[in-house]
């Protein structure tokens, strides 16, 4: 219940506010590597925020395989440095 709580803290603090260039990258390449198998509920969008990029993250660690997984690490991981 605790890392729910602090994703949708980090969600909120990254509403609206754009990706940077390395979130931006990690959410095109999420898609790319992952869309049809894990992202097919979505749509990619050409200038996502940070926020988006953490709903991605969410979405692969629910719907993909544990390679998704730690990529979703790697979103993450990207966004709370650009926070």
């Amino acid at each position: 219940m605790e890392r729910v709580r602090d994703i949708d803290e980090l969600k909120e603090r990254g509403a609206g506010r754009p990706a940077p260039p390395a979130v931006a990258s990690l959410y095109a390449e999420a898609f790319a590597r992952y869309g049809v198998q894990a992202l097919w509920s979505r749509a990619a969008h050409p200038a996502p925020t940070i926020a988006m990029a953490l709903v991605i993250a969410d979405t692969l660690r629910r719907e993909g395989d544990m390679v998704c997984w730690h990529f979703a690490g790697r979103i993450e991981q990207a966004c709370r440095a650009a926070l």
